[in-house]
């Protein structure tokens, strides 16, 4: 790593979704230097790409951050990508097998590519210090002790920087917040969030839990489940795509698994589509009164993410009524920005937000 002040350390962050691929290169100030998107197979990094866009960069890079969506019950904090780790990672990508798989490979690709340090940014980490009492679900020990069962929380990355943001608008320091920081994209969840720490957030073992989402059914009854199984045969993959990629938003308007759709057919008279955001908005504002009574009170509410930035009318009804004279806050969501805050934060010795 060459000798320059942590703060004006070039950041190449690397996004591996769970069909495309983020990448870009932040210099002093956080200014975008390079970028690029590009489409990928569903669980797999584009290499070529990714070798091609790194042949690109004018003036290299002193530092590299990857997001990797599940650290598992051990790494709960960004970390330096050593071989062990990422052998580690690769041990546990099929908790999450559609992103950890192109993150380990990102990460394998840097570590070979170069001297400079790569860092490991999880979304589980920001929820790794919830309280017991939020983590651990109420089934046979064995699932907790030797399994690893329990609530991991996504989206972490951004909800930290949400809170960040929120602290910055509001001309407060992170440590004296107490916020419910709300990730509405296709993917949906929302965190209580005290003192720059999340203390409850609605994501489960999974990122299928909690909000109605584009395509996922956030929480359902497990006995549903059993049901549509044992009745209707229903195969464990089939109730996994079904839940996951058929369902939310899609499945109950029939319409489109964007919320912009959905809104203007429901505007257009579509029952099903005003079902749809009816169910959205419920789910919504049932978990946002659910993550503010985890807080000792609510500073803010902050919105994040497409829906969350852009969907004015969903803000307004998914905010409940006693929460209605709260600061409600609208923050862009930048993953890229906190995962360069986070490697920096590490690389200089500090610890992260």
């Amino acid at each position: 790593m060459r000798a320059v002040p942590t703060a004006a350390l070039r950041v190449l962050v690397v996004n591996p979704g769970s069909s495309s691929l983020k990448l870009a290169v932040l210099g002093a100030g956080d200014a975008i230097l390079v970028q690029q998107e590009v489409d990928s197979g569903a669980g797999v990094v584009d290499e070529r790409a990714l070798s091609g866009f790194l042949a690109g960069v004018t003036g290299g890079f002193d530092a590299a951050g990857v997001r990797v969506v599940h650290g598992g019950l051990r790494l709960r904090a960004p970390t330096l990508a050593t071989d062990a780790v990422v052998a580690e990672l690769d041990q546990i990508s099929d908790l999450a097998p559609l992103h950890n798989p192109p993150a380990v490979a990102a990460l394998r690709r840097l570590r070979a590519s170069g001297s400079v340090p790569v860092v490991a940014c999880f979304d589980t980490a920001f929820h790794a210090g919830m309280p017991e009492a939020a983590a651990v679900y109420a089934v046979p020990w064995r699932w907790t002790s030797e399994w690893g069962v329990r609530r991991y929380g996504f989206h972490g990355l951004s909800h930290a920087y949400a809170t960040r943001q929120a602290a910055e608008q509001l001309g407060r320091a992170v440590a004296d917040l107490q916020v419910v920081t709300c990730h509405l994209g296709a993917g949906a969840s929302l965190a209580a969030v005290r003192g720059g720490v999340s203390v409850d957030t609605t994501m489960g073992f999974t990122p299928m839990d909690g909000l109605v989402m584009a395509t996922r059914s956030g929480s359902v009854d497990p006995g549903l489940l059993l049901h549509v199984q044992r009745r209707h045969g229903v195969s464990a993959a089939d109730a996994e795509r079904l839940l996951d990629r058929e369902s939310g938003l899609l499945g109950v308007s029939g319409v489109s698994a964007d919320m912009r759709a959905v809104l203007e057919a429901a505007a257009g008279g579509s029952a099903r589509a005003a079902l749809a955001v009816d169910v959205y908005v419920h789910r919504l504002r049932a978990l946002v009164a659910a993550m503010a009574a985890s807080l000792d009170r609510v500073d803010a509410l902050v919105f994040t993410g497409g829906v969350g930035e852009n969907a004015a009318e969903i803000r307004s009804q998914g905010v409940p009524a006693w929460l209605r004279d709260v600061p409600v806050l609208v923050v862009h969501a930048r993953e890229d920005l906190q995962i360069a805050h986070e490697v920096r934060t590490l690389l200089g010795g500090g610890a992260s937000a």
